[in-house]
């Protein structure tokens, strides 16, 4: 609603809850506590709409964590997937339903503000968050969290939500532990229709020459999303993938409207949800899946529940009462979103040792193939599927412990 900043008058005023990152976990916590009937702040250091280095895929459990009424600003629908092995080996399964859609993030981050807006949230961008403080002379009481801006104006909060990126300072408030960093670099890429009609509706996935890495092109009309990642501590070796990516797909004389790059963090086990009446979720909590690094449904799903558990905290008598609500969202969180993040970080340990083996299975296999498809869509999970299917179970444990060859190692192979 406003930028500006909050007078004299009304600076010791107290929030329910405040939100720092106004990202889809941080729209989603908003949204949620908002619609809840609390006073709820959403802070954002941009000015939107803002670019976001993503690739933009909207997949099943991401839809689904939408708010009601919300239309997606889809740019493409994807029906087929094209696989390589280091760009060999191609080739593409389609299926009859839409698999995922895709989005440009400028649009969609911006969609999800206004939906917490409209239901009742306040949003101030243009404002950096340089700390919290749970203790010391800014906070009044117990019952009270400080958040500091950039310029020394102070907020009150009866609970705040961390959602300000990868790079969080409320993560670090909070002692975010990591344990895998990996390395993303992408190139916007405009087109001309003749390029752009031969990629409606499809997108690439290429398996990459460093172990766990991994490219992609998506298809957002006149403009292709081209994209690498992988492991951090290897910059020039993803810097050269992505350069010849775009030379063998035939785009190098194209001129890219954006090129970027950023860091995904993905969570320790062992690392905090909460300090205090402080949460973190989405990327400033490390919640993404390890083997995809798909990050948008992790962030709109522990941003929803952030936002309920914020809620809870804001209302606590005490610190007894605080402690057990931030526990019972950090069990809401690793319910979920953990299972799937420990399937993914077993498939990510496999992948690094034998792509060959996932490029075979998912273009040979049946079975694998309708795994893909279900996941994206939304009707399943990669948890669910280990769960519920024994031979998923035995097929993981025997690849985990299978040793491994040369040619299983070498991408190229």
């Amino acid at each position: 609603m406003s930028s500006e900043n909050s007078s004299a008058d009304d600076v010791r005023q107290v929030w329910d809850v405040v939100v720092v990152g106004a990202g889809p976990a941080g729209a989603s916590a908003a949204y949620a506590a908002a619609v809840a009937g609390r006073r709820v702040l959403l802070l954002e250091k941009a000015e939107l709409p803002r670019y976001k280095t993503c690739g933009g895929g909207i997949i099943g459990p991401s839809r689904d964590s939408l708010p009601p009424g919300f239309e997606l600003p889809l740019k493409d629908r994807v029906h087929a997937v094209t696989f390589s092995n280091n760009g060999r080996f191609t080739r593409t399964r389609r299926s009859r339903q839409m698999l995922f859609g895709l989005i440009n993030r400028p649009e969609f981050d911006q969609q999800l503000v206004e939906h917490a807006q409209k239901a009742g949230a306040e949003l101030r961008t243009g404002v950096t968050v340089q700390r919290v403080e749970q203790h010391g002379s800014a906070v009044p009481d117990r019952r009270t969290v400080a958040v500091v801006l950039q310029g020394g104006e102070v907020l009150l909060a009866r609970s705040v939500v961390g959602a300000d990126g990868s790079a969080s300072r409320i993560g670090a408030h909070v002692g975010v532990k990591v344990a895998q960093v990996d390395l993303g670099l992408e190139a916007e890429i405009p087109v001309p229709e003749t390029v752009a009609e031969d990629w409606k509706g499809r997108v690439l996935i290429d398996w990459g020459p460093m172990p766990g890495s991994y490219g992609w092109v998506f298809p957002k009309g006149d403009t292709l999303t081209v994209g690498v990642i992988s492991a951090r501590g290897e910059g020039a070796a993803t810097k050269r993938y992505l350069e010849e990516f775009i030379g063998r797909l035939g785009l190098a004389g194209f001129e890219p409207s954006i090129s970027s790059g950023h860091l995904t963090r993905c969570r320790a086990d062992d690392s905090p949800l909460s300090r205090g009446r402080v949460l973190v979720c989405g990327d400033a909590a490390g919640l993404l899946e390890p083997w995809t690094r798909e990050g948008i449904s992790f962030a709109l799903r522990s941003g929803r529940l952030a936002g309920e558990w914020a809620v809870r905290i804001a209302e606590a008598h005490d610190a007894v009462d605080t402690r057990r609500q931030a526990l019972n969202y950090a069990f809401a969180v690793k319910a979920g979103l953990g299972v799937e993040m420990s399937v993914g970080k077993r498939l990510l340990t496999v992948f690094e040792r034998r792509p060959g083996l996932f490029h075979a299975a998912l273009t040979g296999f049946r079975p694998a193939w309708k795994a893909f498809k279900e996941i994206t869509q939304g009707s399943t999970s990669l948890g669910e599927i280990v769960r519920t299917h024994p031979m998923a179970q035995r097929a993981l444990t025997a690849m985990d412990r299978r040793p491994v060859t040369v040619d299983e190692v070498s991408p190229s192979e």
